[in-house]
């Protein structure tokens, strides 16, 4: 077969196969040589078959984000209670809504291209606006962003520098070196592109594990995976099991600085439940942690009677009654909430929660060392970090409940995030999860001790309290945006100015 002459359907295949092999780049596979070769072969198929480009840009969308999230259709059928049919179709729409920014991606590119060798700048100035847009249209979406495929390579330090934008635009300017070395005209910039780029591998920052920290704030910490299975979560007839099963795995570590449980760990509205309130409350004060858990705070409206809750974090501190908590700020849609444009989404989806956003700090104070909290979903948003830092996080706290994508890879991407957020930030990351992968994570992004997935247990381990900011945390992604819009402007530009010129020589 001669491959600059295949049919439409035979190259949106490929393309769609390129699509299904990016989610092997990510944990737990951590083939990230695989991304370098899929997104070659598709820029390699948009170059020689440019009329297709937008149907090649959807195709690799959805190979990526629907046939690639077939984990997702288990997720709404189980726990969703819809018909597995229905779940599938529900995964297809979700590929091909984030396979249109793929497509725009594509067709963009197509667009200002002018001669093969503006792919070494436009290809990566795209790409990192289309993964800057996808981490906010329609409320944001940026799992698996492409900058966290290099997270477990020697590049990573670069990320606590440039953030994972320049992660992003390094991976994908080495895609269009690998791409011109095709093309014999174009072969040396493309072998001088690769050495240069190559050379950020090898010649990356060293960071250290511990800097900046105030003198005398190691602080020893327990994360609990109780193991709860999901199915079993929300049932009363479980409540006693799971209360029994977090205080059993708890007590021998009541030694600690922290013990911290995960993501709604405590299944009920406690300040509707005063019998477990007061349980709680007498178990605790007999220990010398303080305990941030997950549980659900239920607001209630005394003028209407509406009630509402917000999926929050609680700190109950040695010998006090009262408890801090702060609130989820970044709802998962269709999972904590409906969004109000398909208001008739809920009568189809009934199990989906009715959950508010909070606006608080998100920061929670044991004694004086600030703990910067994020749950679940919003770990994977650098903005959502870098506002706790802004408010004093000296370590930040990931709790989760992952037994939703059952044993799927999405917990390994999931945590893949959170080592991402450890780089941008030079914090430690303590991440309770309660199925897995609860883990603590160093400044540099190195896992430093977790626990086996899926089985009940406590991590023991250290921390510091860090106060130094990243030069990411100082810079913030201006810069790197800053220079894909002026790269994107030069191109409108000079397209524009073809344009004018053509006119003219027409006329």
């Amino acid at each position: 077969m001669n491959l600059r002459h295949m049919a439409m359907w035979t190259v949106l295949a490929l393309a769609m196969l390129c699509g299904f092999a990016m989610p092997f780049a990510y944990a737990p596979f951590d083939l990230f040589g695989l991304a370098f070769l899929a997104l070659a072969v598709w820029l390699w198929l948009l170059l020689h078959y440019a009329q297709y480009a937008w149907r090649i840009g959807l195709s690799f969308g959805f190979g990526w984000f629907g046939l690639g999230g077939w984990w997702l259709a288990d997720t709404l059928h189980i726990y969703g209670h819809i018909p597995y049919i229905l779940a599938l179709c529900a995964v297809a729409v979700l590929g091909l809504t984030l396979g249109l920014f793929m497509a725009f991606w594509a067709w963009l590119l197509m667009k200002l291209k002018r001669k093969t060798m503006d792919i070494l700048w436009l290809f990566p100035c795209i790409g990192v606006l289309e993964e800057w847009l996808r981490s906010f249209v329609l409320t944001g979406f940026p799992w698996v962003a492409l900058g966290n495929v290099l997270v477990n390579s020697t590049f990573s330090s670069w990320i606590s520098v440039f953030g994972s934008y320049f992660s992003c635009f390094v991976l994908l300017l080495l895609v269009s070196a690998m791409v011109l070395c095709l093309d014999s005209k174009q072969r040396k910039v493309g072998v001088i592109t690769l050495v240069l780029g190559l050379a950020l591998f090898v010649f990356s920052p060293t960071l250290e594990t511990n800097q900046g920290g105030t003198q005398g704030t190691m602080q020893e910490v327990a994360l609990v995976q109780p193991n709860i299975p999901q199915n079993q979560k929300w049932d009363a007839q479980f409540v006693q099991n799971t209360m029994f099963r977090l205080l059993s795995l708890s007590q021998p570590h009541s030694d600690v600085d922290l013990i911290i449980w995960p993501e709604a760990a405590v299944p009920m509205y406690l300040s509707r439940a005063p019998a477990w309130d007061d349980w709680l409350y007498q178990n605790m004060a007999t220990w010398q942690s303080s305990v941030a858990f997950g549980g659900i705070r239920l607001l209630e409206n005394a003028q209407d009677g509406s009630r509402k809750a917000q999926n929050s974090m609680f700190l109950a501190e040695n010998g006090k009654k009262e408890r801090q908590f702060v609130g989820k700020h970044h709802l998962v849609p269709f999972g904590e909430y409906v969004p109000s444009w398909l208001p008739w989404l809920g009568k189809l989806v009934p199990d989906i929660g009715d959950f508010e956003p909070a606006s608080d700090d998100g920061i929670l104070w044991d004694d004086d060392v600030k703990l910067g909290i994020l749950i679940c979903y919003e770990s994977i948003f650098a903005e959502e970090a870098a506002s706790r830092l802004a408010a004093g996080a000296e370590v930040l706290i990931v709790v989760t409940n992952d037994a939703w994508y059952d044993q799927s890879p999405a917990a390994w991407q999931h945590l893949q995030a959170s080592q991402v957020r450890a780089l941008e930030t030079g914090r430690y990351v303590l991440r309770a999860a309660n199925t897995g992968i609860t883990a603590i994570i160093q400044p540099n992004g190195m896992i430093q001790a977790s626990l086996p997935w899926w089985q009940a247990g406590v991590l023991r381990g250290s921390y510091q309290r860090l106060t130094h900011q990243t030069l990411y945390q100082q810079w913030g992604d201006l810069p790197i945006l800053s220079l894909m819009f002026l790269g994107l402007g030069i191109a409108v530009w000079r397209c524009r100015r073809g344009d004018i010129r053509q006119q003219g020589v027409t006329k």
